[in-house]
């Protein structure tokens, strides 16, 4: 016999849609600070927000690449980035080349962008955001993996099409030289 579902509050729920959801039905969802949601050909990726672990590793690597990050870039963290007229995606972390935006940031201004896995984002972060950013053409992707035990980190650089694995972790250190020199610990 299984158990009864669970109702989550209200508050907590998508409303009722039908069809493909686009960047307006989207962007008319109430502010909510316990998920992320995302949009990719019509369907929704929504994720709870990362552990107490999980934010201290977005926030080593934002704090590592903006104290690093040259003048004429800037390091921001789940910024709402627009790779097409349907995919609206939020990376964990970002190098970006300054612009005023609104509530939406083009991915032609985007040069690095950031996962740091958690057991509801990767499979997601490690195929379908990696082939999402490589088709829209940003040239780093950083993923940051704490499952090993020791947090593994590879810097990936687009070549055509796809990304090749350019530095990886050691002991916890990721030393990456492009798009900027900078060390991350974890």
């Amino acid at each position: 016999m299984a158990a009864p579902a669970e109702t989550a509050p209200a508050e907590y729920l998508l409303p009722r849609h039908v069809g493909p959801w686009s960047l307006d039905d989207v962007l008319s969802l109430p502010e909510d600070n316990s998920q992320r949601v995302e949009l990719v050909d019509g369907m929704l990726l929504v994720s709870p927000l990362g552990s107490y672990r999980y934010q201290q590793l977005v926030f080593d690597a934002a704090a590592a690449l903006r104290a690093a990050c040259p003048d004429h870039l800037q390091t921001t963290i789940e910024l709402n980035v627009l790779l097409s007229s349907g995919r609206l995606v939020i990376p964990d972390f970002t190098i970006v080349k300054p612009r005023e935006a609104g509530v939406m940031f083009p991915v032609s201004d985007v040069v690095l962008v950031g996962e740091v896995f958690s057991p509801s984002t990767r499979l997601n972060d490690a195929g379908l955001k990696r082939s999402l950013y490589a088709k829209a053409g940003i040239q780093y992707y950083l993923m940051v993996d704490p499952e090993p035990g020791v947090v593994e980190a590879t810097l990936l650089e687009l070549r055509g099409d796809s990304y090749v694995e350019v530095a990886t972790s050691e002991d916890g250190v990721l030393e990456i030289e492009r798009p900027f020199p900078v060390t991350i610990k974890f």
